[in-house]
């Protein structure tokens, strides 16, 4: 098709026209309308539908909209006309209209599936019959009167399919609106504002209201389609517009879009069916007959809409029909606020009126087959729906509301749910299905009441008005429990709530979640305040507390738990879950009494009825201070303890509160009598034994019988029965304790003996009684069982018997204490111990006289002493022949005492050598001879006085020979040795031997002599001489030791011999092995045979005369040597020498050096043959030399010739040769000319002139500046300084550097980053310096240009008469930013622009809060940033405010510190300066006991507790209230129920206030001062102060409680330290715990990936199985790397380093050797150059390293963008077949670290360069690409060639060299080693995480042994003691007279805190 016929295909309008003016058929046309105007177009209409000319007709659209001109042209291609008679024609039969819509049938049908089968499992039908009643509630929300919506359910299956029926009586839709309602997704928002269109079309957002109940709820066009095709699969939409006669009617089925898709038909196209009221001929389906019944409905009614639902699935009709009650109350519950109105369903108001309802109706009917019975519902009336029952469930309400900065609104509501006493009063949801009920348990009951908090969502989220059922909200920050709180975290969970948002929040298209509420909610920038009485108040969070704590004290009724005392574990729990935490307390209030720690109660209802005394109370939760809560438990023990011995928890709820403390008194008494009281000891044999008797060892004990007694006096042998089940038997056992020392006891006997009828418990005699000392007989009752002497926490009775035994006299004794080891002749005693016939110690007898006897020793002794129980035998020696001292004898030593039974005893004894007497050396007397060079060996020993050989410590034997150092050696063990001397070496000159005498001695021994003996020392036949000599011609010539030798330079010395000679001067003989141990140091080649023949190397003289040579010839083995040095000497002149100048020399500057001439030989020996006569025939030559001034001077010391004078005058810097001449002599010397001195500056490069800069502004472009020197030549001497500077000192120029030297071009650059100064003009001058002379320089002429873009000053206006009141709001802020022009600058943007607000002086900014600006409103202007609404603070006194502009990153522009004086807010009520304690009085005649308050001051406050009354005046009005009013109520002084006194300047001094004497008022009850301000000025009454006090009737009492309170206070205080103490102690524990666990659970991870990585592991590996595999690993690695013999040589100490990637050398791997050297070679250069990631760390490592160091920066080089191609390659196409495999170089390169980097590095080194296989493939292939025109880069080649980019090639320096002289790339590692890599690091992770865990463990294991120390447990039971005090305080507080005291007792309240209704 043509362009053009394309064209006209889109212009085309077909027009469909209905001729309506017959009462019968409609004739139907179609008209093709394009290019036609209205008039034409009704010219075809006539013509066609043979219209006169003059007939009347009406051309209408669908809607009823009359065709005009205008509206003509709008009309849409497709679109069907009225033919009619007048506008109001009723359509005389139905007119089927053609609609196209889209998307397609399946995105329309299947869309309900897929949004409500998302969230099946929540039973979505009920929200999808929502979202027809949204679209209901929008159509009816115009109506003036009654809104009805219903809904029916047709599910009588006799008049046809089921069906769900929506109706309503809202405003009806056009058939233009019926098509838009066809289109998925078109919104109201994206609707056509055709003019065709009723002015419904378009959207108008609804006017804000209470709970944003618009009925603006059906927004998306989306909802209402997903609806009905989820509860069924075809809809039929029936609606008819208000004022209009036709009924539109639109079928959309899923069947019928099925059947078109597959017949081909057009799918995306429908019928709406136009017709009038109550026609159902169209309808002929008999499934269908309930739609005539809807269709006959239609007559009558002005505008209706019907949505009736056919095609539903069977699970949705059960579910609607079995769950009728339900889903029923789901809507009630979504629609709850439509349906009772704002304030919802309070069925407990007392102000609910019927016409102030809402008007709208909602009724469900539902008809089913008969039998059952049809039925039907008004949501108004169901009175379960959640909110109903929250709303008539809650004591009282919390209103906030959040506004957020795009316009949401959220209105929000808080609910409190009080407890009372034994429930909670939070509402249940009634679908919920309750648990199964355990039956009670009496023996084991265990009542858990959940005191934590329960973690409920507790906002319900409303969405104009109607709830989004899957969205809630738990909490907010302000809203949620802290340890801070100040009521239990319980109370947080009885909350409900609600929160209304307006449609700037959005919800998904279904209305089932909101998208983004709690993140708007939750902002920071969302503002939150409270709304009380329609007021919005700030500080919601303080607010919400207040609230609070009023609803926890005032309507939570709940049993008090009291003194807490710590967490525990309760394992008796079964529930696992609820085992931990349960809070213990010491005592609670209930039903008005205290029950507290030790008191005694009674159990009801349970069997057997018990009593006990309370050990503690158990609240489940994590509690930590007093709280009210309900249920609980009490642990009690069973009394009495001593027949019972266990304990019980049962609930609270079976303590008997009737019983009394003496009805249990006297029953635990009745069950004590029975118990066991003390033991009945009998003797059957007589002779009972005393207390603290004495009888002698051998005495028998016994026999004994005992009984065991009760207080009655009654035997008993078991323990009174507890019950039926259990019977206790009793012993007695019998304990026999010797005490040996202080401490230690030792039991002797131990018998436990069990009840015979006959004698009761008996013991026989014991006959063990022999060891002497103190005894205790212990006779102790137990328990048969289990052996325990205690039970019920009671001793059992005992009996006890202590006495003494002693010794018997002595029969026999033991040697106690004599050596086994002795020595001959060395005194010692033998001790004897006496003993009697038990072998106890005993006195000796007097006249004992020993005997002693031993085999082969003599013995003897002094005397015999008597010690005690001992006879000691002193001085007793022993000698003889005995062994050496490893070989010990053993005798018999025997001891005799005559006289005793047992008088000989026998012992061994063991003889050692004695004390050292004599030195011996063996061969003593004989001759000892010694060979010279050799060491002389003695043996020596050290006898005692008997001849043995003897050792002891410190034996050092020494000798000492003549000439020699001593030698020493130890004796010390062995008492003998061998002394080795150091060898002997004596000179012999006639070769006889020499005499030497040798000294022995015990070192430091002076009872032991010396001895000597002589030594002959023989002559060796060692070799200690070697001569030499030199055979020159005829004569031999003798080579002297150490002499010096002159002989020709460059000359050799040969045919040297030598000789050898031994001590007494006899010549060696010459063997092999004599000559292999002759060495020369001039060379290593020697011939052995030669030198076994006596002969040495040729010595070749060295060419430099300065070069001396030392000669040496040495006989290794005995280090004999000979040495001469040859000295050598020049030979003829051979040509001339000069020395070379060491530094450049300057242009017009004489060389400070001297050069030298002279003569040397051909080894450039100088000859010393020149003469003062040469110096006429020099002469010399050179390119600008001034010769006039060279001068030559003969120098006599070196014999050599100066010059000196030398001088450049013209020319240019470079290069210059001398050339010096003397006779046929010639010599050249090379000199470096540089420029002369430094003369002046230029300017050789800058910016374009004439130069202007803006202000602050930088200069781009670099100053250059050249120096120079009086040639012309430029100079680059460093020492030359230039400086920049600015002529006038209002001008700065800030640069790096002002000043510099020059660098080594004789530049310098100046960057100048800024100029700052007053608008003018100035210059820049550069001057230099050198040598402190000043060098001239340029000038540049700078102009100076402000700078509009720059703020410089913040202009601050404000209204400075407003006064400025605490809370409030601050006047408007004007800031404007000022440039430097002067003008306003309007670029900043306002985050920019910061207010900070801090307390105090302008000058102590700390703490400041910083706000920012307002968003601008319409009229605001616009060169200002505003600050509005901004809240002053809440306490008064100076504040100050600055406003501040953050320029850039760092810099920040302020303004003027601005004081404020914020004053008091509008005074609200009357409260104290200091809150005073709660008054205890009583009505007795003390003054002090009747006082209510002392010095009380009361002032006008404002809400912010600032003073606010200092210009009021008035009076206060004292009185007493109280709660109930049938109290008397007591009277002030004077019998006064009312007191006034007079308020000056808002504040009010009471100095006394009391009650009169004997006042009326109830004993312990609870009072309230009012204190009533009534100020004329303020016409708003002031809230009173109010006081709470007790009041008692007599002064003891009162005192009592005074004194107890405030003991009370003081305990409480520790106890709380104490408990903060042990909890820390528990948050560390668990915190070990987690840690422990967390590591196990790291090395159970790593241990699976190790077992991934092939690595087998144990369950539970040790550390060293670790490390062993550890270790394998790494030998295994080791052993890869070490068949790697590639590695690159390059010393790297720089990687590692900040910034620093490394040296190029080690950036990369290359795998093939070929490609690594000659890659390596080609950019050898860089190989060791260090690579950084930035210039300033390139810089650090260039100044660190002197300049040595080559680097490049990262940042600073370039980087390609994309990578080239190689040359034969182009567009992705060969340009030839390559031969060679060509390759980029860099491609073989491997990466070791930072990819993207290393590719930027080697692409600048490398470039393009090619890698070729040979140098023939690398010609050839170059040769191809230059033929196409395109640049070779540079080629390799494999071989090591080089081919450059021009094309050269060959040559050493185009050549890799073979050797690595040069450091190469390294290879990569094995793969297998990068494995190995890995899995060593698994094994590190996991032997740390090993490691972690067991120190976890012992960590844990540590605290908790801590926690289980002495000293935790001794501030346990402090805080035990702690806590019974307080009881017992608790106790008397509660014993005191009077009703107990209710919570809130003492608090002073500033408001009146009533239930809000």
């Amino acid at each position: 098709m043509s362009k053009a016929g394309v064209q006209r295909l889109l212009s085309r309008r077909m027009i469909h026209v209905c001729d309506c003016r017959s009462n019968s058929v409609s004739q139907k046309k179609n008209l093709e309308t394009s290019g036609l105007d209205y008039n034409d177009f009704l010219r075809c209409l006539r013509k066609i539908f043979s219209i006169h000319q003059h007939e009347i007709l009406v051309l209408a659209t669908t809607d009823r909209t009359v065709l005009d001109f205008d509206k003509f042209a709008e009309l849409q291609d497709g679109e069907t006309l009225y033919l009619l008679h007048n506008e109001n024609q009723p359509l005389p039969v139905a007119v089927e209209e053609h609609i196209k819509f889209t998307p397609h049938f399946e995105t329309l049908i299947q869309s309900g599936i897929h949004e409500y089968y998302a969230s099946e499992g929540k039973k979505p039908l009920p929200y999808a019959l929502a979202e027809l009643i949204d679209n209901a509630l929008s159509a009816t929300a115009k109506n003036t009167g009654m809104r009805s919506i219903e809904i029916r359910m047709l599910f009588d299956e006799s008049l046809g399919k089921p069906a769900v029926v929506v109706l309503d009586n809202g405003r009806g839709m056009t058939s233009k609106q019926l098509k838009n309602w066809a289109v998925y997704r078109l919104s109201k928002f994206t609707r056509a504002k055709s003019t065709l269109a009723n002015q419904q079309e378009e959207y108008l957002r609804p006017d804000p209201v209470p709970r944003s109940l618009n009925s603006d709820i059906s927004y998306f066009g989306v909802g209402g389609k997903q609806a009905v095709f989820y509860i069924g699969d075809s809809v039929r939409m029936i609606s008819k517009p208000a004022g209009s006669p036709d009924v539109h009617e639109l079928v959309l089925s899923k069947e019928e879009f099925e059947r078109k898709e597959k017949n081909k038909e057009d799918v995306y196209g429908g019928i709406i069916k136009n017709r009038e009221p109550g026609d159902s001929s169209h309808v002929v389906n008999s499934n269908d007959r309930s739609i005539h019944t809807v269709i006959a409905e239609e007559r009558g009614k002005e505008s209706f809409t019907a949505v009736v639902i056919t095609g539903i699935p069977p699970e949705h009709l059960i579910y609607l029909k079995d769950s009728f009650q339900q889903w029923t109350r789901d809507l009630a519950h979504t629609y709850h606020y439509y349906i009772h109105g704002a304030s919802g369903n309070d069925m407990n108001s007392s102000h609910t009126n019927l016409d102030n309802l809402p008007k709208i109706d909602i009724q469900v009917n539902m008809q089913e087959k008969p039998p059952k019975f049809p039925r039907a519902i008004n949501l108004r009336e169901i009175d379960n729906d959640m909110q109903t029952l929250y709303i008539n469930a809650a004591a009282a309400t919390f209103e906030f509301k959040a506004t957020t900065p795009d316009g949401g609104r959220v209105e929000g509501l808080i609910r409190y749910h009080p407890f009372l006493y034994d429930r909670e009063t939070y509402p249940k949801d009634p679908d919920t299905v309750p648990g199964p009920q355990k039956e009670e348990d009496d023996e084991n009951e265990v009542e858990v009441r959940c005191q934590t908090r329960v973690k409920r969502q507790i906002f319900e989220c409303f969405w104009n008005g109607r709830l989004i059922p899957y969205t809630t909200v738990s909490e907010f920050d302000w809203c949620s429990w802290t340890k801070r709180s100040k009521v239990p975290e319980e109370c947080y969970g009885r909350f409900s709530g609600v929160l209304f948002a307006n449609d700037k929040f959005q919800v998904s298209t279904n209305k089932l979640t909101f998208i983004d509420l709690e993140q708007k909610v939750k902002s920071a920038d969302t503002i939150l305040t409270r709304v009380l009485n329609g007021q919005e108040q700030r500080n919601v969070d303080r607010q919400f507390l207040d609230w609070l704590l009023y609803c926890h004290e005032k309507l939570d009724k709940q049993v008090k738990f009291l003194d807490f005392s710590g967490i525990i574990t309760r394992n008796d729990v079964p529930t696992k879950k609820m085992q931990h935490p349960w809070a213990k307390f010491t005592a609670i209030e209930l039903d008005g009494r205290t029950y507290e720690r030790g008191k005694l109660v009674k159990s009801q209802k349970t069997q057997p009825i018990i009593h006990g005394t309370i050990i503690q109370f158990l609240l489940y939760g994590d509690h930590d201070k007093d709280v009210f809560a309900t249920g609980g438990q009490v642990e009690i023990s069973l009394e009495p303890k001593a027949l019972y011995n266990r304990t019980k928890i049962m609930p609270i709820s079976k303590i008997d509160r009737t019983a009394t403390d003496e009805g249990i008194k006297k029953n635990i008494e009745n069950d004590l009598n029975k118990l066991p009281e003390l033991l009945q000891v009998d003797w059957p044999d007589g002779n009972p034994w005393p207390q603290n008797g004495v009888r002698p060892a051998g005495t028998p004990l016994g026999a004994l019988t005992v009984k065991i007694l009760n207080k009655k006096g009654d035997s008993m042998s078991r323990m009174p029965a507890v019950d039926q089940k259990t019977v206790i038997k009793l012993s007695v056992k019998l304990t026999l304790v010797q005490h040996v020392g202080d401490e230690n006891d030792e039991e002797i006997v131990s018998l436990a003996a069990q009840h015979s009828a006959k004698w009761g418990f008996g013991f026989r005699k014991i006959e063990k009684l022999t060891n002497p000392g103190k005894y205790t007989l212990c006779l102790t009752t137990i328990i048969n069982e289990t052996s325990d002497t205690m039970f019920g926490g009671r001793k059992l009775p005992s009996y006890k018997l202590r006495f003494n035994i002693t010794e018997g006299s002595a029969e026999a004794f033991v040697m106690d204490g004599v050596s086994s080891t002795l020595r001959v002749g060395v005194p010692f005693d033998i001790p004897l111990q006496l003993k009697d016939a038990y072998g106890n110690s005993a006195v000796p007898p007097s006249g004992l006289k020993p005997l002693l006897a031993c085999s082969d020793l003599a013995l003897s002794y002094e005397t015999v002493d008597s010690c005690g129980k001992k006879l000691i035998i002193r001085g007793v020696k022993a000698k003889g022949k005995v062994l050496n001292y490893q070989q010990s004898q053993t005798y018999d030593l025997k001891v005799t005492l005559p006289g005793l039974k047992k008088d000989t005893q026998t012992t061994k004894i063991s003889l050692l050598p004695g004390n050292p007497h004599t030195l011996h050396v063996k061969g003593e007397g004989k001759s000892f001879i010694l060979e010279n060079g050799n060491p002389a060996r003695f043996d020596v020993e050290i006898h005692d006085e008997a001849g043995n050989i003897t050792a002891h410590s410190k034996q050092t034997v020494r000798c000492k020979v003549d000439g020699l150092p001593p030698a020493a050696i130890d004796c010390s063990r062995t008492g003998a040795g061998q002394l080795v001397t150091k060898p002997i070496e004596l000179k012999f000159t006639t070769g006889e031997p020499q005499m030497l005498r040798v000294v022995f001695e015990i070192l430091n021994s002076k009872t032991v002599a010396k001895i000597s003996v002589q030594l002959k020392v023989m002559p060796s036949k060692r070799v200690v001489l070697i001569k030499l000599w030199s055979s020159q011609g005829d004569e031999n010539l003798e080579l002297k030791d150490k002499e010096r030798i002159e002989w020709l330079a460059g000359g050799s010395l040969e045919k040297l011999v030598y000789k050898l000679y031994d001590e007494a001067g006899r010549q060696v003989l010459l063997t092999d092995e004599i000559a292999s141990k002759i060495k020369v140091n001039w060379t290593r080649h020697v011939n052995l045979k030669d030198v076994a023949q006596g002969k040495l190397p040729v010595v070749q003289v060295s060419k430099q005369v300065q070069d001396e040579q030392f000669c040496l010839v040495s006989y290794q083995e005995e280090s004999v040597s000979v040495s001469f040095t040859i000295v050598p000497h020049p030979d003829d002149p051979a040509s001339l020498k000069t020395t070379e100048l060491q530094n450049p020399v300057k242009l017009g500057e004489t060389v400070s050096e001297n050069l030298n001439l002279e003569l040397v030989d051909q080894y450039k020996n100088p000859t010393k043959t020149l003469t003062s006569a040469c110096v006429n025939h020099m002469t010399v030559e050179a390119e600008g030399l001034d010769k006039f001034d060279v001068t030559f001077k003969w120098q006599e010391s070196s014999r050599s010739i100066q010059v000196a004078g030398i001088r450049f005058q013209t020319g240019t810097p470079g290069i210059r040769e001398m050339r010096f001449k003397y006779l046929s002599y010639m010599a050249n010397v090379i000199i470096k000319v540089t420029a002369g001195d430094p003369s002046h500056l230029k300017l050789v490069s800058g910016p374009k002139e004439p130069l202007q800069v803006v202000n602050d502004h930088s200069i781009p472009t670099p100053f250059v500046v050249q120096l120079f020197d009086k040639w012309g030549n430029t100079s680059s001497d460093k020492r030359v300084v230039v400086e920049l500077r600015s002529s006038l000192p209002a001008l700065k120029v800030t640069t790096p550097v002002t000043s510099q030297p020059v660098n080594s071009q004789g530049k310098v650059f100046f960057t100048v980053d800024s100029v700052s100064g007053p608008k003018g003009s100035y210059q820049l001058d550069f001057r230099g310096s050198f040598n402190n002379k000043p060098i001239p320089g340029p000038s540049v002429d700078l102009t100076v240009l402000p700078d509009p873009n720059k703020p410089v000053k913040l202009l601050v206006e404000y209204d400075t008469t407003a006064k400025i009141r605490a809370g409030g709001t601050f006047p408007v802020f004007l800031v404007t930013v000022m440039s430097d022009e002067g003008i306003p600058m309007t670029t900043f943007k306002p985050a920019a622009v910061s207010m900070f607000l801090w307390e105090g002086e302008p000058s102590e900014r700390h703490n400041a809060t910083e706000l920012k600006c307002s968003v601008p409103m319409k009229n605001d202007r616009r060169n200002c940033f505003h600050f509005r609404d901004k809240v002053i603070p809440t306490r008064t006194g100076k504040c100050t405010i600055q406003f501040s502009l953050h320029v850039g990153q760092t810099e920040n522009l302020h303004s003027d510190q601005i004081p404020i004086n914020v004053m008091a807010n509008q005074p609200v009520r009357l409260g104290p300066t200091v809150q005073p304690p709660a008054p205890v009085v009583s009505c007795s005649t003390d003054v002090a006991s009747r006082t209510l308050v002392n010095n009380l001051i009361l002032r006008i406050m404002d809400s912010y507790e600032n003073p606010a009354g200092q210009d009021l005046q008035g009076r206060v009005v004292v009185s007493i209230a109280s709660d109930d009013s049938s109290k008397r109520t007591p009277l002030f002084d004077g019998k006064l129920n009312r007191y006034h006194m007079n308020m000056v300047q808002g504040e009010v001094h009471i100095r006394r206030l009391s009650i009169m004497e004997n006042s009326p008022g109830e004993n312990g009850s609870q009072y309230t001062l009012l204190f009533n301000p009534e100020v004329p000025a303020i016409p708003t009454p002031l809230a009173p102060f109010k006081l709470t006090f007790h009041f008692y009737v007599d002064a003891v009492n009162q005192q009592k409680m005074s004194g107890l309170l405030k003991k009370k206070e003081e305990l409480s205080l520790s106890v709380e330290r104490l408990k903060e103490v042990f909890d820390d102690y528990k948050e560390l524990l668990k915190m070990l715990r987690d840690k422990y666990l967390a590591a196990v659970n790291k090395a159970v991870v790593i241990r699976d990936q190790l077992m991934q990585k092939h690595v087998e592991m144990p369950e539970s590996p040790s550390i060293a199985a670790i490390d062993t595999l550890l270790m394998e690993k790494t030998n295994e690695s080791e052993a890869l790397l070490q068949g790697q013999n590639r590695v690159c040589s390059v010393q790297d100490s720089f990687s590692g380093q900040q910034d620093v990637l490394g040296k190029i050398g080690h950036l990369a791997h290359v795998q093939d050797d070929a490609a690594a050297r000659v890659i390596s070679w080609h950019i050898r250069g860089d190989m060791d150059c260090v690579v950084t990631r930035t210039l300033a760390a390139a810089e650090r490592i260039h100044k660190d390293t002197g300049g040595r160091q080559q680097v490049m920066a990262l940042e600073s080089m370039f980087r390609p963008q994309v990578s080239r191609t190689l040359p034969h390659i182009r567009n992705g196409r060969m340009l030839f077949n390559s031969v060679g495999n060509p390759v980029h170089a860099r491609e073989h390169l491997i990466f070791l670290q930072d990819k993207e980097s290393c590719d930027i590095v080697f692409k600048n080194i490398l470039r393009d360069t090619i890698l070729i296989d040979d140098l023939h493939s690398g010609n050839n292939y170059r040769r191809s690409v230059v033929q196409t025109g395109i640049q070779c880069p540079t080629i390799l080649t494999r071989q090591g060639d080089r081919i450059s980019s021009m094309g050269k090639f060959g040559g050493l320096q185009n050549k890799a060299p073979s050797t690595n002289s040069f450091p190469v790339f390294g290879a990569p590692h094995p793969p297998q080693y990068y494995i190995l890599q890995e899995q060593k690091e698994l094994l590190r992770q996991y032997r740390g995480a090993v490691e972690k865990s067991e120190a976890a463990e012992n960590d844990h294991n540590n605290h908790l042994e801590n926690m289980n120390s002495p000293d935790t447990k001794k501030k346990e039971e402090d805080m035990v003691k702690m806590k019974k005090q307080l009881a017992e305080i608790e106790r008397q507080l509660d014993s005191t007279p009077g009703r107990p005291l209710k919570r809130g007792a003492g608090e002073a309240h500033g408001i009146d805190k009533k239930r809000a209704k």
